[in-house]
């Protein structure tokens, strides 16, 4: 899941992690990138979800949620500490990551909008209607981007179209999402080349629009094998009574790449300008399963979530009243289907400096500075 030949890039990482996690004082290299824009569902989710109208499962602003965050306070990040989004951001240089766009008043909007915002919400997914059934109001990606043109046509007032422009096409666009698409998909399924399709049809639609906006440099993240994720290894016990990873759903997560490959080489043909970073997560996650144990971590435990009780860790969910591993850093999963802050470390540092094997055609340090 890393590039084992860059061990002083996890290294310098984890240090910003620990200084972000204690308020110790760490020397950071400038910003590679003006602004960071985050899209997508609860991978990336900083705090969106809080402001919402929607059930308790599609939020994280509950203990134990937070608990390695400063104070042990919950933020709305779905993990024990800081996820993928926050700690590309610290890697990028930025001495935190960009804030929930529903936190911020109109005034902060107009500061911090020249440094980045994240629009991602929990639950949501590609289609309007992902999430709404089960959590009630989330944000899809039609309506983050919605609030990313208003964000946009602020900062064209405030500076001019030139300054924007110039800001836009240099900053990252970092996007994670599809995952409740499949997960909602799966639950009744029908033709999966169909839906695997229209998926793809969809994030080519969101990223044309996000280029006709300005944007220029995508990093994007593909969608993990989340039948292993414990949630699901649970509903494969449920369904067929044996233990190991629900294999439908991550048939179809494997299949997914490839195709979200070939849109995106396509599309950077089409659009002058465009360049990308693609992060096979399947294959990260995979290896990480091959190889639990290496010189830069060493993960324990591969299939239960460290907050929950039942089997796999996925029957109760994590809350305050859940009972609650004590290493969560040899934890592969955080709660029933998210990724602990060890592993979110690991994950950023393939993406924001790994090797071809995992990220591609470049990883999001030389992305940034294209």
């Amino acid at each position: 899941m890393a590039d084992r030949t860059a061990p002083c890039a996890l290294a310098a990482l984890c240090l910003l992690v620990l200084a972000a996690a204690t308020g110790a004082e760490a020397r950071r290299h400038p910003r590679l990138v003006p602004a960071v824009f985050v899209f997508g569902d609860s991978t990336v989710d900083v705090g969106n979800n809080n402001y919402l109208n929607i059930t308790a499962a599609a939020r994280a602003n509950y203990p134990h949620y937070g608990v390695d965050l400063p104070g042990s306070a919950p933020t709305g990040r779905f993990s024990n500490g800081l996820n993928t989004a926050d700690l590309l951001a610290l890697g990028l240089g930025f001495r935190r990551s960009p804030p929930a766009y529903l936190s911020l008043t109109e005034k902060a909007i107009r500061s911090q909008m020249y440094k980045g915002i994240n629009f991602a919400s929990g639950g949501s997914g590609l289609a309007d209607s992902t999430g709404r059934f089960m959590f009630g109001e989330v944000i899809p990606m039609s309506r983050q981007l919605e609030y990313f043109s208003g964000v946009v046509e602020h900062m064209t007032k405030l500076s001019g179209r030139k300054k924007t422009a110039s800001l836009l096409c240099k900053s990252i666009f970092l996007i994670s999402v599809g995952s409740n698409d499949m997960f909602e998909y799966s639950a009744s399924p029908g033709d999966d080349y169909e839906f695997l399709g229209g998926l793809v049809d969809a994030y080519r639609s969101y990223i044309t629009a996000l280029y006709k906006m300005g944007a220029r440099k995508f990093s994007v993240i593909s969608i993990p094998p989340l039948g292993c994720l414990p949630s699901q290894r649970l509903r494969r016990l449920k369904q067929l009574g044996t233990q190991g990873c629900f294999d439908p759903l991550n048939d179809l997560s494997l299949r997914s790449y490839p195709m979200l490959a070939a849109m995106l080489h396509d599309l950077s043909r089409e659009l002058p300008g465009m360049a990308y970073s693609l992060a096979d997560a399947f294959a990260m996650v995979s290896f990480v399963f091959e190889n639990p144990r290496t010189d830069a971590w060493s993960f324990t435990e591969l299939e239960a979530a460290c907050c929950g009780g039942g089997p796999y860790g996925a029957a109760q969910p994590c809350d305050e009243t859940a009972p609650l591993c004590a290493d969560r850093d040899g934890h592969l999963f955080w709660d029933a289907n998210h990724p602990t802050q060890a592993v979110s470390v690991v994950a950023a540092q393939t993406i924001f400096a790994g090797n071809r094997s995992f990220v591609k055609p470049v990883n999001v340090r030389e992305l940034a500075l294209l």
